[in-house]
């Protein structure tokens, strides 16, 4: 197993220049899930005991922490991040925080489900980052209120323990617990500056919610379905292609560089649960003078099933939202997506629903977690 890098003291102060210059990060091996705490999936700060520097919303914004160093508002220094005011003490005799102060910060998931590795980035907090960090999770049902999440009758689970962290650096954390979560518990000990915070994990819908709506996108990120694997990631993530909604610019799809040889691209994907697949959308909106030239969609039943294709090469239009009805309904777990020779698409959608085998499969791991 790879040791996850540790990231601890002080970062330089700023010098000028390019302040990502020596800011400190490494490729953590979580980060191939989905960003569970994804503002597209729906996910929100939606408490913190305090944000006098800087609000708690900066935490999801999805681009990289921002830096200018002219930049002071009344309150001080503004910072692109959640950043709280100095702890102090309780007297004269005793002015320093004690061992359990802390800020914190309630998160709601976009999607439920199990965690693999958290990232808590202090990009730009270099001496002004908080000493510690930890991470609680919870399963509560519904849309809690921040006063329910606080109440006594919730049950945390430690996903990240007290641990030290670094200032302008990714700190990364590998997290074991195999559990369906649907809040987290952000704590800066004693008190200080996070720019933003990722959260790399499996969604695990809710089955229930699944059944009652009937025909849905079965491979949505939202619904459970899930990236695998793709040919090349060169401008974007292949996640871009189930994410929520249409894109709204170029780079909220999956685009791949140029080919130069006779091959193709493609992204395979595992989908919520075995599914009987309907109707097909390929989506190639603000791919204009680089959408793919052609596409073939195909499905396999299992880890070990043989691909079968269920919509031969088809020509693609840049820009452009493609709907085909399939003539005969295609059951499968895995699909696949070849585009040809290169370029990309925005968006896939393979509308159906669940069969029998995949409703029981999904309703007894939501069960097995927790759900």
């Amino acid at each position: 197993m790879t040791a996850i890098p540790s990231f601890t003291g002080d970062a330089n102060p700023y010098g000028g220049g390019d302040p990502y210059a020596d800011y400190r990060t490494a490729d953590f091996p979580f980060t191939q899930y989905a960003d569970l705490a994804d503002r597209r999936l729906g996910a929100g700060v939606i408490a913190a005991n305090d944000e006098f520097f800087a609000q708690r919303e900066n935490l999801l914004v999805p681009e990289r922490a921002e830096f200018d160093p002219e930049h002071f508002g009344h309150k001080g220094k503004i910072m692109d991040g959640w950043e709280t005011r100095r702890r102090r003490g309780a007297s004269a005799e005793h002015p320093w925080p004690t061992a359990e102060d802390h800020d914190w910060a309630l998160v709601r998931l976009g999607a439920p489900g199990v965690i693999r590795g958290i990232v808590v980035d202090t990009a730009h907090f270099r001496g002004n980052y908080p000493q510690a960090v930890s991470v609680q999770g919870a399963s509560v049902p519904g849309s809690p209120s921040p006063e329910e999440l606080l109440g006594d009758d919730v049950k945390w689970t430690t996903l990240v323990p007290r641990t030290p962290v670094g200032g302008h650096a990714a700190n990364g954390f590998a997290v074991s617990a195999e559990q369906r979560f649907t809040h987290l518990r952000v704590n800066q000990h004693p008190d200080g500056g996070i720019a933003r915070l990722r959260v790399y994990g499996e969604v695990v819908p809710d089955p229930a919610w699944l059944s009652v709506l009937g025909t849905f996108d079965v491979i949505a990120l939202e619904n459970g379905g899930q990236v695998e694997n793709a040919s090349n990631l060169f401008y974007s993530p292949a996640t871009n292609t189930i994410q929520p909604g249409r894109s709204r610019k170029m780079d909220d799809g999956w685009e791949t560089r140029r080919r130069r040889d006779q091959g193709n691209d493609w992204i395979s994907y595992r989908l919520a649960a075995q599914s009987q697949i309907r109707a097909i959308e390929i989506d190639t909106a603000y791919l204009k003078g680089n959408s793919a030239g052609w596409a073939s969609v195909s499905v396999k039943d299992g880890d070990t099933g043989e691909w079968t294709e269920i919509l031969p090469r088809t020509r693609l239009q840049p820009d452009t939202n493609h709907r085909f009805v399939l003539p005969t309904p295609a059951v499968g777990t895995h699909a696949r997506v070849d585009i040809f020779p290169d370029g990309g698409i925005s968006r896939l959608r393979l509308h159906g629903s669940l069969t029998e085998q995949g409703t029981a499969g999904l309703t007894a791991r939501h069960q097995e977690l927790g759900g």
